[in-house]
C-alpha cells in the first residue's frame, strides 16, 4: 500500500465503528492494523491483529532485523493460539532482546514501544513490565502509563501483566494501591480495583481474597460512590466475585455503603454487586 493510497482512506479508517465480525473487516484496516500504522477500535479488530506479522514490521521500524530470526523463530509454537497467550510470549521474547543491549538501548527501546501509535504494541510493552525481575513497587509505577492509557486494550492488559506480582505481595500491593483509588484519573482508580479482582477476567483467581474479600475493602470503600459508571462497574464486579465465595459478606458491605450514601452511584454498585445472588 502506497502512502498516496493510505493518505485517501485514512479518513475513512480513522473514522470507523469496527466490525461485529473477524471476517467483516476491511482488507485495508487489517494491513494497518497488522502494519502498527492505527489503532484498533473494538474487541474484534483487537482480536485479529496479527501478532506475529505485526512483530516483523516493528522489528523493520525500530531497525532490529538482526533479531527477527531468533524472535519469530521462538515464537513459532504460538502461532495459531488466542491473543491473549501471545501478547506475554512476545514480550518474553522482547525481554531477551533487552538483555543484548546496554542500559541506554534498553530505555530507548521501551520508550519506543510503550508509546507506539499502535496499541498492540503498547500491549506488548506492559506485559514487558509485568514479566520483568522489578520490585513490585517498580511494576506499579513504570504500568500506570498503560493503565491510564487511551485504548481499551491497553487498559486491561496492564492490570493483567502485573497481576501474578500483586497476588504474591496481596497485602504489599493493596496498600500501594491504596493511593491510586484517589486518583483524579477515572482509569487509574478502576485498575486498582480489576487488579485485585478475587476471580477476574481472563486471570488465575486471588484464592486469598476468595476467602478473605475483607483485605479489599482500603480499595473498595472510597470509590462506593465513585461517578465513574467505569469505575462502578468494576467496583460491583470485585463485590460479585466476592459474592460467589462469601455472600454473606458482600450483603453486610452493601447494607453498611447504602446506610452511609444515599448517592445514586452507590445504589447502582450495590445492584449490580448482588446481582448473581438473585433468583
Amino acid at each position: 500500500m502506497t502512502f498516496d493510497e493510505m493518505a485517501s482512506i485514512s479518513e475513512r479508517v480513522l473514522n470507523r465503528k469496527g466490525a461485529r465480525k473477524a471476517g467483516d473487516i476491511l482488507p485495508d484496516v487489517l494491513v494497518l492494523l497488522n502494519g502498527g500504522r492505527i489503532e484498533s477500535v473494538n474487541l474484534t479488530e483487537w482480536l485479529a491483529v496479527d501478532h506475529l506479522q505485526l512483530l516483523r514490521h516493528i522489528l523493520v521500524e525500530l531497525q532490529l532485523q538482526q533479531h527477527a530470526d531468533a524472535m519469530l523463530s521462538a515464537l513459532e509454537r504460538i502461532a495459531g493460539q488466542p491473543t491473549m497467550k501471545v501478547i506475554p510470549a512476545i514480550a518474553v521474547e522482547w525481554l531477551e532482546v533487552f538483555r543484548q543491549k546496554t542500559g541506554e538501548e534498553r530505555t530507548q527501546l521501551f520508550q519506543r514501544l510503550a508509546a507506539h501509535p499502535s496499541d498492540s504494541v503498547r500491549c506488548w510493552a506492559a506485559y514487558i513490565v509485568g514479566l520483568d525481575q522489578l520490585e513490585l513497587e517498580q511494576k506499579l509505577a513504570l504500568i500506570r502509563p498503560f493503565a491510564a492509557d487511551s485504548h481499551f486494550g491497553v487498559r486491561e492488559i496492564a492490570w493483567m501483566a502485573v497481576r501474578d506480582s500483586a497476588s504474591q505481595q496481596l497485602k504489599l500491593a493493596i496498600r500501594l494501591l491504596g493511593a491510586w483509588v484517589q486518583e483524579p484519573n477515572a482509569n487509574l482508580r478502576r485498575f486498582a480495583v480489576e487488579l485485585t479482582r478475587p476471580r477476574g477476567v481472563w486471570a488465575k483467581h486471588i484464592a486469598e481474597l476468595k476467602e478473605n474479600p475483607e483485605w479489599g475493602l482500603p480499595l473498595l470503600a472510597p470509590l462506593k460512590a465513585d461517578p465513574s459508571k467505569y469505575v462502578q462497574d468494576s467496583v460491583a464486579n470485585w463485590l460479585n466475585d466476592a459474592a460467589k465465595s462469601q455472600p454473606d459478606w458482600v450483603v453486610q458491605v452493601c447494607r453498611a455503603w447504602l446506610d452511609a450514601s444515599d448517592e445514586k452511584a452507590t445504589k447502582r454498585i450495590v445492584a449490580r454487586a448482588q446481582r448473581s445472588m438473585k433468583g
